[in-house]
């Protein structure tokens, strides 16, 4: 919410947070594929057949799901002979990593303040208890 002077605006966080990098970087993280192809070079560099193998895709289908990490940055490829060789380059998911902290931060203010209703309901119920137990005593 912005304040103005002669009315309060609600932004609309879908264009505030409307960045093309993220939105490469979510969209390739999305699919399960390249998922595990991020996990796998997170050990080492690997050649597509190696990156094909495990998932069961053939070379093309491998190939395709590295040039959307390629497109997001998360991957860098070179090519040396026949072979193309596949690196982790995870530079993009600090980005990723700072838009989320605000969230992070926004849950665990949620979590602060249900902990705290908890508590005062738990007090006000043993407040009930006693006024009961109480009244039954006398």
């Amino acid at each position: 919410m912005v304040d103005n002077p002669r009315r309060r605006v609600i932004l609309n966080h879908m264009v505030v947070d409307c960045s093309p990098k993220l939105d490469r970087v979510f969209h390739a993280l999305a699919h399960p594929a390249r998922r595990a192809i991020m996990r796998r070079l997170s050990e080492e560099e690997r050649n597509l057949s190696e990156l094909a193998a495990p998932l069961k895709m053939s070379f093309p289908a491998a190939s395709k799901h590295v040039r959307v990490l390629e497109r997001a940055r998360l991957v860098r490829r070179r090519i040396v002979g026949r072979e193309h060789l596949c690196r982790l380059h995870a530079a993009p998911l600090k980005d990723v990593s700072e838009w989320m902290e605000g969230y992070r931060a926004h849950w665990e203010r949620n979590f602060l303040r249900l902990d705290a209703l908890l508590d005062q309901m738990k007090a006000t119920e043993a407040d009930a208890e006693r006024q009961r137990t109480k009244g039954t005593s006398e």
